[in-house]
């Protein structure tokens, strides 16, 4: 009997372990890349045969050593749906695949934009019905060895139910090509907010790079596990540190009373994300708390709390009554506090924060930080006491390279597709000049992954945020990031979606995610589609120099130049000397070029234009109302250039 038993045991053993398996992108609801060949893999037992059937296709392989299999299906034509059957010792079924254009769109924050954040969202969100439009979703995932599955992801069919999550600038580019080749339209959207591209990269791409291969080889094959529990006991001491006690959540009951005792506690200037003050880049539970001072008067008053934004999310107090909660980080927080419950003398308010990931605290504009008596306003603005009572324990995707190409990119190879649609750079402006390396680093490196030639990757350039208020008189990160995505168009099959017109000086995160999908569109149809148009504005190519006069040369002059406002002086131009001084300077439009000059600078030998973080007062379009790239003529050293990329220890 025991030997039957084991014997049965062993035979369900061999079962479980010859099922074939496929990686999740494959699954029901899936698009493949039409008029290319169709890689399709996946695991069984050693040496297993397997059959794939699809359409009228039908191709067997013999799984290797290791259970690995991969067959490339013949090219076929748009349509569906259609079936993708696997057949091993167990039978797969794979229903309701289309056959159309995949279009992977990967990035950082911008990327990761869900619709349900987007301008006029409901709106949008309500004409999302397109069932040939389909979005696969990649759980977010890092891993210090490639992998050969994702985590976690699904293929979600473009419904008003579905929508809500969706990348807004992939879906708005899909929406745009939908409507002019009218056929399924797929978007595999791996990314995470925050993130540099060094992470993105893998790690062979930095050992073959002369300009990286020694910062590569300092660094270990992460075993993450390791990494965790060493970050976990520095960040918990870092944070005892700065704090003076420890991270613990006993007693927080207490923290929004008004005569809890607080004096222990650090202070913390507020608003502003807690990343770029002391606190540091952290997730998890925060309380901050602020006593002020009232008068008999105030205290009667109906009153109202502004509370900026709250990133993530807030239960807010007044006295130890709550006056509001909300979980919508980008939104403004205002409560009205109810009467009776402030007093003359000393009141306190005590904000329970949760950081989910990204950014954390109150942030947002000092004028949007008050209490409103309606007459009056008692402005909120200064040091807040603080207490960090839970730290979220996780690894930053930028701790080491290649941490989100190993989980989110390279199981995605060899999937088939047409081209890469990407957001980042606001994780690297501190490191600009260096993007001019790493950036085409990546592209060259996902090329050589995939092994399907130059295919298409189109970028978007970044758009105007005041981080560090730069200019060309104290320089700019963000022009010089602007300048390395420009530069980056050197390689062949790159295009750029320039976005100075429709980006927020106050928000790194703007909501226009419209124009920049139909951008990116009008880049595609342009040059795979067929479909000729104007598809970029105006890019600098030479200047020459007439006495105190600098002439500007365009290409993708469009039907011509012209300012927003359809004058002839546009703004934004500076011109220096050999002094390297900058003034702000006159710019005219005449016979489709620029003309610059300044009554400062009378022998001038270069051109700034919109060279600054806030570059919206700069309004040179082409008449198809395309805006011109940010530039420079000169070649001067930047404030970036010695800024390397380092691991974090």
């Amino acid at each position: 009997m025991k030997k039957y038993i084991a014997f049965l045991l062993l035979m369900f053993s061999s079962i479980i372990n010859a099922n074939v398996r496929m990686p999740l992108l494959f699954s029901d609801g899936m698009v493949l890349q039409r008029n290319k060949q169709i890689p399709v893999w996946g695991w069984a037992d050693a040496n297993e045969k397997v059959t794939v059937h699809f359409n009228k296709q039908s191709k067997t392989i013999q799984a290797d050593k290791n259970g690995k299999w991969m067959v490339k299906l013949n090219a076929e034509k748009a349509g569906g749906p259609f079936e993708l059957i696997i057949t091993g010792n167990n039978k797969i079924s794979i229903k309701d695949v289309l056959v159309g254009e995949v279009w992977i769109c990967s990035g950082q924050s911008n990327m990761e934009f869900q619709m349900y954040k987007t301008m006029n969202a409901e709106k949008e969100m309500q004409d999302s019905d397109y069932p040939m439009i389909r979005h696969f979703g990649v759980a977010q995932d890092l891993s210090g060895t490639p992998k050969e599955d994702l985590k976690q992801g699904k293929w979600a069919v473009a419904n008003k139910e579905n929508i809500k999550d969706f990348t807004a600038a992939g879906f708005f580019f899909a929406k745009k090509i939908y409507a002019e080749l009218k056929i399924p339209i797929g978007i595999i959207n791996t990314s995470w907010g925050g993130t540099c591209v060094e992470t993105w990269t893998s790690r062979e791409a930095f050992e073959k790079s002369p300009d990286f291969k020694t910062m590569i080889a300092e660094v270990p094959q992460v075993d993450m596990d390791a990494v965790f529990e060493t970050y976990k006991k520095s960040l918990l001491e870092n944070i005892k540190k700065i704090q003076g006690f420890d991270v613990t959540m006993n007693n927080e009951n207490q923290f929004s009373a008004a005569d809890y005792n607080d004096a222990s506690w650090p202070e913390i200037k507020t608003p502003s994300l807690w990343e770029n003050l002391q606190i540091g880049n952290i997730d998890g539970v925060v309380w901050m708390r602020k006593t002020i001072t009232l008068t008999a008067e105030q205290a009667k008053k109906e009153a109202v709390l502004h509370l900026a934004k709250v990133d993530d999310e807030d239960v807010t107090y007044v006295n130890g009554v709550q006056v509001g909660t909300n979980n919508i980080w980008e939104a403004k927080r205002i409560y009205k506090i109810p009467a009776g419950v402030l007093k003359e003398g000393k009141n306190v308010i005590a904000v329970r924060i949760s950081d989910y990931s990204g950014g954390g605290g109150i942030y947002g504009e000092a004028s949007d930080f008050k209490i409103d008596f309606k007459d009056s306003n008692l402005p909120l603005e200064g040091l807040w006491k603080f207490n960090v009572v839970q730290v979220k324990m996780s690894v930053s995707p930028n701790s080491y390279p290649s941490l989100l190409y190993n989980a989110m990119v390279n199981p995605l190879i060899p999937y088939a597709f047409q081209g890469v649609l990407w957001y980042q750079g606001e994780a690297n402006v501190t490191r600009a000049e260096q993007y001019k390396k790493a950036f085409p680093l990546m592209i060259t490196d996902w090329r050589t992954k995939w092994n399907q030639g130059d295919f298409p990757f189109y970028f978007v350039q970044l758009s105007t945020f005041d981080e560090f208020k730069g200019n060309s008189k104290v320089g700019s990160r963000w022009a010089e990031l602007r300048e390395a995505q420009t530069e980056t168009l050197k390689l062949p099959n790159t295009g750029m979606a320039v976005t100075t017109d429709i980006g927020n000086a106050k928000d790194i995160h703007p909501t226009n995610k419209q124009d920049v999908g139909l951008r990116l569109a009008a880049i595609a149809l342009n040059n795979v589609y067929g479909k000729k148009r104007v598809f970029s504005g105006p890019m600098y190519q030479s200047q020459e120099i007439k006495g105190n006069q600098i002439i500007l040369t365009f290409n993708h002059t469009g039907s011509g130049l012209t300012a927003s406002d359809n004058s002839e002086n546009v703004k934004g131009f500076e011109i220096a000397g050999a002094d390297k001084v900058f003034y702000s300077a006159k710019a005219i439009i005449k016979n489709n070029k620029i003309i610059v000059s300044s009554e400062k600078v009378p022998n001038p030998v270069a051109v700034h234009y919109g060279w600054a973080d806030d570059d919206t007062e700069i309004n040179l379009f082409n008449k198809e109302k395309l805006p011109a790239s940010p530039f420079r003529t000169d070649n001067w050293e930047m404030i970036t250039a010695n800024e390397k990329y380092q691991v974090s220890k």
